[in-house]
């Protein structure tokens, strides 16, 4: 029974690694090889106003809009590609918390009877505000 069950664990745990992979991999890649193309300083000189009231590098941009719009698993695999401070990554995980994959999370909320646009702004201003809060303390903190 327990060699069936340790089995069984391995057998899943391959599996859901190998799906897993699938998605930071190619997005690892995709933002490595951008990080040594002028598109880089392009989006990290767009962003950087923005990005700078949660005390993160422009480039962060490219992690939040991933973990917003796709899913946690690409936000994780462009953040191994960029380079953040344990306080910036600990900033993009809170923001990324309350915000990530709305697209699938809000059509989610609407099956249930929520209203979308309520969600979506609620998630976001959370996700806005505590991002200034932990970004603001970063420095103190860590």
């Amino acid at each position: 029974m327990l060699l069936r069950s340790i089995k069984d664990g391995f057998k899943k745990g391959v599996e859901t690694t190998w799906i897993l992979s699938k998605v930071i991999i190619p997005v690892y890649l995709f933002v490595t090889i951008l990080k040594y193309t002028p598109v880089i300083n392009w989006i990290e000189s767009i962003f950087k106003p923005f990005m700078s009231i949660f005390n993160l590098p422009g480039e962060a941009a490219i992690i939040l809009v991933l973990g917003n719009v796709l899913n946690l698993y690409a936000a994780i695999g462009a953040m191994s590609a960029i380079s953040l401070s344990a306080a910036q990554a600990t900033t993009v995980a809170v923001i990324l918390g309350f915000s990530h994959s709305l697209l699938v999370e809000t059509a989610v909320t609407k099956k249930l009877g929520l209203k979308p646009s309520i969600v979506v702004v609620t998630r976001v201003t959370l996700a806005i505000i505590f991002g200034i809060i932990i970004g603001k303390m970063g420095g103190v903190l860590w």
